[in-house]
């Protein structure tokens, strides 16, 4: 049995990014599924939002979280901003109607939390998630490897203060 099961999420219309991780009190974080969800420009916006409910919603019932992690709006483009808020609406209805508590990090936040700098690039992002989950390979697409990132600064955040210093990763900075 696990201690906590994190569903990262990295919102977006046509690809949304997710990861699923478990962690126990002092072993390393397993990942149990990454991927994404994808939507065709081609269809219909609100057609698009109903297949990322159903995908998400899926992804809930399958892995059952018991917290969510996921980015903060950090756009400059409008139109895009509006269009990927109402996508990461979706998603919390969906952890609302399955009664599972949200956290919500700005990419700079996520980007200290494994690297210790604010400002990294994906690159060292990649790399740092990579490391910590012990892959092999760095994961791909990178909208799923920054939706581990995600679930990742979710688990960091929920550690009590004393517990983030024995975390590697994080004790950087």
């Amino acid at each position: 049995m696990c201690g906590m099961r994190i569903l990262g999420l990295d919102p977006g219309v046509a690809i949304l990014g997710y990861g699923v991780l478990d962690f126990f009190d002092s072993a390393p974080p397993v990942v149990c599924d990454y991927g994404i969800v994808q939507t065709s420009a081609k269809t219909a916006f609100e057609a698009r939002l109903a297949a990322i409910y159903e995908d998400i919603n899926s992804l809930f019932s399958a892995h059952k979280p018991d917290l969510v992690a996921i980015e903060k709006l950090f756009f400059y483009k409008m139109g895009n901003t509006i269009s990927v808020a109402q996508a990461r609406g979706v998603v919390l209805l969906c952890a609302a109607q399955h009664g599972v508590p949200y956290v919500e990090f700005s990419p700079p936040q996520v980007k200290l939390a494994l690297t210790g700098d604010g400002r990294a690039d994906k690159r060292a992002i990649q790399e740092a998630v990579q490391r910590e989950l012990g892959l092999i390979t760095m994961p791909k697409p990178d909208d799923a490897a920054d939706a581990l990132a995600i679930a990742l600064t979710g688990w960091f955040h929920h550690l009590p203060p004393a517990a983030r210093e024995a975390v590697p990763a994080y004790s950087v900075g």
